[in-house]
């Protein structure tokens, strides 16, 4: 008899035997020889007890499960003997378990995972865990099937017993840059109809290899800063990419080549990449500093990049006079255009901060006059008056182009000389005296004075009488005497009265040029001496020999 396994006890199980007797209660069905060779103990299957008078079933005492009863095997019988009470005789019962597909294959485990180098060649195979389909025949395992990616395929290769046993092949090399996991699906198939499957998930890990080396974000940094940027600011990061992992992923920076000047003013962080200001920049020292930096990571792979940092200016230097040559006095005749300092001005930012100008104080008579590039001469302008400024403190004045304008200043201490450009000055136009007669010689008569504008040898006045008067003049002493008046050479300008004349002379009234000298240039002043009021004896002239005096 051959029953279906899956149907319930009692029912679809049993066969009926109409020939044979009731079976005894109390007898049990004795296990089944599963092979000629071989025999296992399976369980009983409980007889039910027929009704007397009535044909007896053999019934299934409980469900009846084929992969339970005889794994492995693809003929599953069960024999029993049945014995017939009063007859005496038994009979010898072989029961055929028929399989059904009530098994999915299955996987001992459902997530498999997998670690693959990145280098492995294409062509490199992995074996794949099998999986288990209990039922037997087409009922069985039949087929397997690879599903998810490209860089892998299927292949099944036969067992020595028949058994089919996945590998998976990798059909193209792998990338961990590209993709680092590779999700793939394996499907196990029976022959039922319908056909039951199982799956299993592959999850395959890419080990990195240092095939990559770090590449740096670009291949040039160009970054500008003022030079007053604060010490410790960091002007730069640069950055580079790996696309390893792990050791072969870890980077370091390093200077490749730099100045030791540059060394001394910026610091690179060997695991950022972070430049960092250490001291003050000055625009006048240094305007664009090159560096180059290498990254290398744990594999020894690196890369170049350059970065490029330049320095602008801020207005923070104000101009410089510096005082070539200077006179410290000039002669109030030079001539206009004269030159009397030479300045070299300077300014040591550049642009606009750097572009100076120059000038003098107002209501000075000089004047600047560029001479070539940043040279500037310090001339007259129009003629000096030492009578009126005798020295002068020139303030020069510098001023950038900055905002706001830095600004300096010089001062030239300039002493002007005087020349006999000015005439001695009496202090009243005329004077005049009355002389009586017979006075006493060497009497005062008056007092004249003089002033001169000039200075030092130039204003030192000298008084003297010259010849000549008033008309009428009614006696001259001869070319080569001197002039008949006491006070001759007299710095004082006394006029004293000399003794009473001869009576035989009469002078109505005299006049008697008063000369004086200064410097290199002499001028010369007419006094008028009215005459008495009365008239004069003649007098006698000349004086008489040997008197030692001239008289009037």
């Amino acid at each position: 008899m051959s029953p279906a396994r899956e149907q319930p006890m009692g029912k679809a199980g049993a066969q009926r035997w109409a020939a044979l007797g009731a079976c005894s209660a109390e007898r049990r069905l004795r296990a089944p020889l599963l092979t000629e060779r071989s025999e296992r103990k399976l369980g009983a299957l409980q007889p039910r007890p027929l009704r007397p008078g009535k044909t007896g079933h053999l019934m299934t005492a409980e469900r009846i499960d084929r992969e339970q009863l005889c794994e492995d095997v693809q003929i599953c019988v069960l024999r029993c003997e049945l014995v017939v009470e009063g007859e005496m005789k038994f009979y010898g019962i072989e029961v055929e378990i028929m399989d059904i597909n009530d098994n999915s294959p299955s996987f001992r485990e459902a997530v498999r995972e997998l670690k693959m180098s990145e280098t492995t060649a294409p062509g490199a195979r992995l074996p794949l865990a099998r999986a288990h389909d209990p039922d037997s025949g087409r009922n069985s395992l039949q087929s397997y099937e690879l599903s998810g990616d490209e860089h892998f395929s299927l292949a099944v290769q036969a067992g020595p017993g028949g058994d089919q046993r996945p590998e998976l092949v990798l059909a193209k090399a792998l990338d961990r840059e590209e993709a680092a996991f590779h999700e793939l699906l394996l499907r196990a198939s029976d022959g039922g109809d319908p056909a039951r499957t199982g799956t299993a998930r592959i999850r395959v890990t890419v080990l990195d290899a240092n095939d990559n080396a770090p590449v740096f974000s670009q291949a040039e940094y160009t970054v500008r800063v003022p030079e007053d940027v604060p010490v410790g600011s960091v002007l730069v990061t640069v950055t580079a990419m790996d696309a390893d992992e792990g050791l072969n992923g870890q980077v370091k920076y390093s200077y490749q080549m730099v100045s030791v000047k540059a060394l001394k003013i910026f610091h690179l962080d060997t695991e950022t990449g972070a430049i960092t200001l250490m001291r003050n920049l000055d625009f006048e020292e240094g305007t664009s500093y090159e560096l180059e930096i290498q990254v290398r990571d744990g594999g020894d792979l690196s890369d170049i990049a350059k970065v490029v940092i330049t320095v602008t200016d801020v207005n923070d230097n104000a101009p410089e006079i510096s005082l070539r040559s200077a006179l410290s006095e000039i002669s109030e005749d030079a001539p206009s255009g004269t030159v009397v300092a030479l300045l070299y001005v300077q300014d040591r930012d550049s642009g606009a901060n750097g572009e100076v100008h120059c000038s003098l104080d107002k209501d000075v008579p000089f004047r600047l006059q560029s001479s070539h590039g940043s040279y500037y001469s310090v001339v007259t302008a129009r003629e000096l008056d030492r009578e009126q400024v005798s020295e002068y403190n020139v303030t020069v004045r510098a001023a950038d182009g900055g905002s706001p304008a830095l600004q300096s200043s010089a001062v030239l201490a300039l002493r002007v000389l005087d020349v006999n450009d000015n005439a001695p000055l009496f202090l009243e136009e005329r004077y005049s005296a009355r002389l009586a007669e017979n006075n006493a010689a060497g009497a005062l008569v008056l007092t004249v004075r003089a002033t001169d504008a000039d200075w030092g040898q130039n204003a030192r006045v000298r008084y003297r009488l010259a010849e000549g008067g008033c008309d009428p003049l009614p006696a001259r002493p001869p070319p080569d005497e001197p002039a008949p008046l006491l006070g001759d050479d007299d710095p004082t300008g006394a006029l004293p009265a000399a003794s009473a004349p001869p009576s035989r002379f009469s002078l109505p009234g005299a006049a008697f040029p008063a000369d004086f000298c200064e410097g290199t240039l002499p001028y010369s002043y007419n006094l008028c001496v009215p005459p008495p009021a009365r008239a004069l004896p003649e007098a006698a002239w000349p004086p008489p020999p040997g008197s030692g005096r001239r008289f009037l």
